[in-house]
């Protein structure tokens, strides 16, 4: 019962990181990557629809990126798209690719980013909290109805701070990480 408990902890703190990452590959940095049009959803005959669904992306160089539509149609729905993501990426159509630029960062830019990596990391760990905290209920109901004894109920508590502590530092160390790819100039 406490192991099944603690698997699903794991899982969702787990989860946590793994959204964790996926918003940081969304904030954007000097280079050209694909992640920052992970979001966009572009109109396309109507529906909402991911544009990595809609296109390949190639990086030629460190700031450009090359959008090829599987639709040639759907170019100037993409190219709205893109303009309207705030991405601050000017996007300019030859026909057959669109050809994206990324201006280099200033620094008041950088620390916006900065800030803003701050707080999905600030989520992630309030998330992983959160599974710590129901799991700790959980875990304390078993013990009070008694369906296990309050060793293995105090095993499981240390257990649930050790991984909520190693999931933490994931999250602590991809900020890290965000935070010095932002600075590098």
């Amino acid at each position: 019962m406490i192991d099944e408990t603690m698997f699903e902890a794991e899982e969702k703190m787990e989860k946590a990181v793994e959204v964790a990452k996926e918003h940081f590959a969304g904030i954007r940095t000097g280079r050209a990557h694909p992640g920052m049009f992970q979001k966009i959803l572009v109109d396309y005959y109507g529906a909402p629809t991911p544009l990595q669904q809609l296109a390949s992306f190639q990086t030629p160089e460190a700031r450009t990126i090359l959008i090829n539509p599987f639709d040639k149609g759907s170019m100037r729905a993409i190219e709205k798209a893109i303009m309207s993501a705030d991405l601050g990426v000017n996007p300019s159509n030859d026909g057959q690719i669109i050809r994206c630029i990324i201006p280099a960062l200033t620094q008041e830019r950088r620390k916006e980013y900065i800030k803003m990596a701050r707080h999905e990391a600030e989520e992630s760990r309030v998330a992983v909290r959160n599974v710590r905290r129901h799991t700790k209920d959980a875990i304390e109901r078993f013990v009070k109805d008694g369906d296990v004894g309050e060793d293995e109920g105090t095993r499981a508590e240390k257990e649930l701070e050790h991984l909520t502590k190693k999931y933490v530092d994931q999250i602590d160390d991809l900020l890290k990480h965000k935070e010095a790819e932002l600075l590098e100039v």
